[in-house]
């Protein structure tokens, strides 16, 4: 979902909530706000160590995300899945692409805004961002919005509704992982 739809928050309740799933932690070349912590939120990398990784082949993918370098580390999503694990990766819509081709499995799950107004009103409340680069991340937001019809669900993040919202990820979550269940015990007869 767009920046500001709080991905995060989602991600922070089912972590609280103790769901049995491998919460994939992205890396990033860009310093820490204020309150993140390193492993948790993000893995801060130097410019350097980011370059390693990525010469090395060591994110399942990459990009530029707002004049920042993020990447999903291989780590986070291939040891997890191995030992028979759910993971959970928080990605942009490039990233999207990308892990479908590589886990044709994998459900996607965007997170909406109730509309863009209330984005940019969230984006704003955030006060973490220039004027420039919320009007940037608002411009990705339209693109954004319009290629989540290329998703397998839709879950908009009302505002006040953060619990709901975290419940009906979960609820998709968790009818994939039964249905996934019941097609191997189909397979296996």
């Amino acid at each position: 979902g767009p920046s500001g739809v709080g991905k995060d928050s989602v991600r922070d309740l089912l972590i609280a909530w103790k769901a049995p799933l491998h919460f994939a932690v992205t890396a990033t070349d860009r310093p820490p706000r204020e309150g993140e912590v390193d492993g948790v939120h993000y893995r801060f990398l130097s410019p350097e160590e980011f370059d390693r990784l990525e010469r090395e082949g060591g994110f399942i993918e990459h990009a530029v995300v707002y004049g920042q370098r993020k990447g999903v580390p291989r780590s986070e999503i291939e040891g997890p899945l191995a030992e028979g694990k759910d993971v959970l990766a928080r990605v942009d819509v490039q990233g999207v692409a990308t892990l479908k081709r590589l886990f044709p499995d994998a459900v996607v799950i965007f997170l909406a805004p109730p509309s863009l107004q209330e984005a940019q009103r969230r984006l704003d409340a955030r006060d973490t961002e220039t004027d420039e680069e919320v009007r940037l991340r608002m411009e990705e937001a339209e693109r954004e919005m319009a290629a989540a019809r290329d998703v397998d669900y839709i879950v908009v993040n009302r505002t006040g509704e953060l619990e709901a919202t975290a419940r009906r990820v979960w609820e998709i979550i968790e009818r994939e992982r039964q249905a996934e269940e019941g097609d191997r015990e189909r397979a296996s007869k």
